[in-house]
């Protein structure tokens, strides 16, 4: 006899069914595996027999033979421990009951505990899809589940209670999800607590407001990491959509906190500069998503950029661009979002006190060079804005006079986004910097002032037409926090200011 169970399976991060058939016949005792198992899944074997014998159930003897269908597709992780148990209590009538409208998904300990496993976030929402009524989840995953309506979540602690559950003896009741809060922004770090530094404030608070790429370039201590470290507490509130989006990235890589159903607070992912360009960009033979990928709806910030590998960089080039990274392999193709705001740091030499108004700088100017060259023109090119940060002086420091606020900063930005959420509703987006180039005409209207002075600085300055369209985008935020619908001339002169910085230290 055929019994079915169903269960789950990922993709990168889409979710697809899978069927689950046991057939016990007669003959020596084995059991077989079939539909492209990966290790772990063959050891489910083990895990599902122990388990069975600890928590007093009956291990059929026979010849047991478990597919895992569509069978072109490979399996991976201990997650089909907990359907298979069930497709054999099925299978040997220790369960009678109906579970065509369940989905099953956990893996087993020796002892008939049920353990948590990641990607239980998309594996919910693609069975409630399917119109599945029920599924059964670890007990530490059913927060993170029960955030999708239309599916009844039950969170299962040990086979036995499972068991008493689908027979009636003991009927658990399903989880109910946690209300969706924003969590407060870190009070710790706030801009109240960055002396001086107002120009780089400022451009700080444009590329919040329209999630522009920013590079920072100073000597060392003068704030550039302080300055990064608090962008979180200026950024607007994550929409539920973006919620759910950031944290079926984090599900997918195990990295959701425990107790924490959804990622509420924009990530902030900082990787030293020995990340390799598959930890940056995502990959590896179970292709998992990247720290690009993690940042997904937050920030990327990359301190000492010229530390990083050639290679970690240039794998950076159009996953900034196109908002999403896709990873090649040959057992086939994912895709991951990266929609990021990227902040970067760098000294201008390596000593870090080249152009520095009071120390002199140690390097020779064929070091500065080599330094500076170890970032590419075409990466340089794809950062929005770039901004000097230098040496704060006694008086900024020692001065009594409160600096503004996080809060504040955060209001202007929140009310710049309003605008463009509500300007680009039809285009699904929500910021200027994804602005497609076929729009820019249409959404960035210049007075005959600005498209004067925005033509005489593309001639003078050898402007690239990225550079062209990045200028733009950042003259429609800093109009856009100056509450004005059309970019004026004062609005492109900023911006252009903040594409100069590469002809004093690049010479570009």
């Amino acid at each position: 006899m055929v019994v079915r169970c169903n269960s789950m399976g990922l993709t990168g991060l889409e979710s697809y069914e899978i069927m689950i058939e046991a057939d016990l016949a007669t003959g020596i005792p084995a059991f077989d595996i079939v539909g492209l198992p990966d290790t772990a899944v063959k050891e489910s074997k083990d895990r599902v027999r122990s388990a069975m014998r600890n928590c007093g159930f009956e291990y059929p003897l026979g010849r047991i033979t478990v597919n895992l269908a569509p069978a072109d597709i490979k399996k991976e992780g201990p997650l089909y421990d907990l359907p298979i148990l069930i497709a054999l209590l099925s299978m040997s009538s220790q369960l009678t009951c109906n579970i065509d409208d369940a989905v099953f998904i956990g893996e087993l300990s020796l002892s008939g505990m049920v353990r948590p496993v990641n990607g239980i976030l998309p594996m919910t929402i693609q069975a409630q899809k399917l119109g599945f009524k029920r599924i059964f989840v670890p007990k530490e995953n059913a927060s993170e589940a029960a955030v999708i309506k239309g599916i009844d979540v039950f969170a299962v602690e040990d086979i036995c209670k499972l068991h008493n559950h689908l027979t009636g003896i003991e009927v658990m009741q399903p989880s109910q999800p946690q209300p969706f809060v924003q969590h407060e922004k870190d009070v710790i770090l706030d801009f109240a607590q960055v002396m001086g530094q107002y120009e780089a404030k400022r451009a700080i608070e444009i590329a919040a407001a329209g999630s522009h790429n920013i590079l920072l370039v100073g000597p060392p201590g003068s704030g550039k990491s302080m300055l990064a470290k608090r962008v979180p507490t200026i950024l607007p509130d994550m929409t539920f959509e973006e919620t759910i989006e950031t944290t079926k990235i984090h599900s997918i890589a195990g990295m959701l906190p425990p107790g924490v159903p959804l990622i509420a607070t924009r990530p902030f992912r900082s990787p030293h500069h020995t990340v390799s360009p598959m930890g940056l960009a995502g990959g590896g033979a179970v292709p998992r998503p990247g720290e690009i990928s993690l940042a997904h709806n937050g920030v990327l910030f990359l301190d000492e950029l010229p530390e990083f590998s050639r290679s970690a960089m240039e794998v950076l080039r159009q996953p900034i661009e196109d908002g999403r990274v896709t990873i090649s392999r040959v057992s086939g193709t994912l895709t991951y979002p990266c929609n990021v705001t990227m902040i970067c740091a760098m000294n201008p030499c390596p000593c870090g006190y080249f152009g520095h108004p009071t120390r002199k700088c140690t390097c020779s100017p064929t070091a500065v060079t080599r330094y500076l060259n170890k970032i590419s023109g075409p990466l340089l090119d794809r950062i929005d804005i770039h901004v000097e940060v230098p040496p704060v002086q006694f008086e900024e420091l020692s001065s009594t006079t409160p600096a503004e606020a996080s809060a504040e900063i955060r209001t202007r930005v929140n009310k710049a986004r309003a605008v463009q959420t509500q300007r680009y509703a039809d285009l699904s987006i929500t910021c200027n910097a994804r602005i497609p180039s076929g729009k820019l005409n249409e959404y960035c209207r210049m007075d005959e002032k600005a498209e004067q002075l925005l033509k005489k600085a593309f001639d003078k300055l050898g402007l690239s037409s990225r550079a062209y369209s990045k200028i733009l985008k950042v003259s429609r935020t800093i109009a856009d926090l100056d509450g004005s619908e059309v970019i004026k001339a004062v609005h492109v002169g900023e911006a252009v200011q903040y594409r100069s910085l590469d002809r004093k230290y690049w010479k570009r």
